[in-house]
């Protein structure tokens, strides 16, 4: 659920609130601290105390400490050490002495901007999401004066219940289930019949082919509405997606990293029944019936994780180029089928209105160059008048990874789906045993070949 630079009331049904900035909730320790990872050049037993006596003398509190084998320095160590900033002056003498003494330094933190050695900070474990899961910029029964629920006490005390729910999740506990209301599960199958209908018409067939394996595995009715931990469940087995039940609107940077870890953020929450076919933010029908059956697919999967790889680490204006290809893509994109156009953003496909409307020929529509559709300024109370093409998933997969190589950052980032961890590529000894890993893989490939 992302709530980037923008800000949207939309029409009938549509994609993620993208808002500035607000008041987070509870910030977290990384909010407030920076993060500095170094290998000493002295590599004796003590190594790691005498780095730590520079902070002592400095005066600078310690969060966090961390040793660890340098991937960078096989056979050496790399510590992590997490600081409290609230003596700038302090911290930069710190650092400096650090880096002077130090084979390696890297530096990130949540308030980069205050630093000049720093990169903005990302998760590095997938568990470092409960990091920013609850910096959200909005939360519960907190809604704007023109939302349908807002003279409504009972749907905003039932929202906060689904917020609560959600801020106090952590990795790896199973999803919380929830009980629907009649309500609720009325205003879902209004919704689900009206758009259940367009859909063999109008969606992409990577749409159409997992739809049906969503009604079978995970209780895709009208009747029903699906829990997030069978659809996640069912996605960690498709793709290695899976959901997290988020409080409220994220940032894009937090958002997106989400993605880099194959992680997405999810409202559990549905829109007030007096309006079915309206939602001024993203809700259950959103999530589910528009992201979840393209994140079942392998190539929109790839696609999705590169946006969100291409984030860490990235300068906030390349932040918001990042979240505008995925308003033209994940949200509002269409592709190319034997010629005719076909929607796969969920916010085309969870909005009644707007589906049918992006196949007239009412809108104009371009292909999909991240360069171009990364500055495509786009309404965000009305339907879009400009769309973007793309020809296949994996020709805008390699587009993204493209344009992700122009993002300036001092470091290349891979995921290790084994360990869930983001690896920052920064040394020749890693992309030496990269090409060992490589040419493993290609010896395999060649058995596999020679035996077909």
């Amino acid at each position: 659920m992302m709530g980037p630079q923008h800000a949207q009331t939309n029409k009938d049904v549509n994609g993620p609130t993208l808002m500035p900035g607000g008041q987070y909730i509870k910030p977290s320790n990384s909010s407030k601290s920076t993060f500095m990872i170094f290998s000493p050049y002295a590599e004796e037993v003590g190594a790691l105390a005498r780095s730590l006596k520079i902070f002592e003398s400095h005066k600078i509190n310690l969060l966090y400490i961390e040793s660890r084998p340098s991937k960078r320095f096989p056979g050496k160590y790399q510590f992590v050490v997490e600081c409290d900033t609230d003596d700038a002056k302090n911290l930069q003498a710190a650092i400096d002495e650090i880096k002077k003494n130090s084979e390696y330094f890297n530096i990130i933190s949540r308030n980069h901007t205050d630093n000049k050695d720093s990169v903005p900070w990302f998760p590095s474990n997938i568990k470092d999401l409960d990091r920013f899961a609850n910096q959200i910029l909005s939360y519960g029964a907190e809604l704007d004066s023109d939302h349908p629920g807002f003279t409504d006490p009972a749907y905003r005390a039932r929202r906060k219940y689904f917020a609560d729910i959600a801020y106090n999740y952590k990795h790896g506990q199973p999803l919380p289930r929830v009980e629907y209301s009649k309500e609720e599960i009325e205003t879902w199958g209004q919704v689900f019949n009206q758009l259940t209908k367009l859909y063999p018409t109008h969606a992409c067939k990577e749409h159409k082919h997992v739809f049906p394996l969503l009604v079978e595995n995970c209780g895709y009715r009208a009747d029903n509405i699906p829990q997030l931990e069978d659809i996640s469940n069912f996605l960690k087995d498709c793709t290695g997606f899976t959901l997290r039940p988020v409080a409220g609107l994220l940032s894009s940077r937090d958002f997106l990293a989400g993605l880099a870890f194959r992680v997405f953020h999810s409202t559990q929450y549905i829109r007030h029944s007096s309006r079915p076919l309206y939602t001024p933010e993203p809700d259950v029908c959103h999530e589910v019936l528009g992201h979840v059956p393209l994140f079942a697919d392998p190539e929109f999967a790839r696609f999705s994780q590169e946006i969100g790889l291409a984030s860490l680490g990235a300068p906030d204006d390349f932040i918001e180029k990042l979240a505008t290809c995925f308003w033209f893509t994940v949200e509002f994109g269409l592709c190319r089928e034997d010629g005719a156009l076909k929607a796969f953003g969920a916010g085309l496909l969870s909005s009644f209105g707007e589906l049918q409307y992006c196949l007239s020929d009412k809108p104009e529509v371009r292909p999909f160059d991240p360069a171009t559709t990364a500055i495509q300024k786009y309404p965000i109370t009305e339907y879009q008048p400009v769309y973007f093409v793309a020809e296949s998933f994996e020709d805008a997969k390699n587009k993204m990874i493209k344009f992700a190589a122009t993002i300036p950052r001092p470091f290349a980032v891979r995921y290790n789906a084994y360990t869930q961890n983001i690896e920052v590529l920064d040394s020749k000894e890693q992309l030496y045993a990269m090409i060992t890993n490589l040419n493993q893989e290609m010896s395999i490939l060649q058995d596999a070949l020679r035996k077909l």
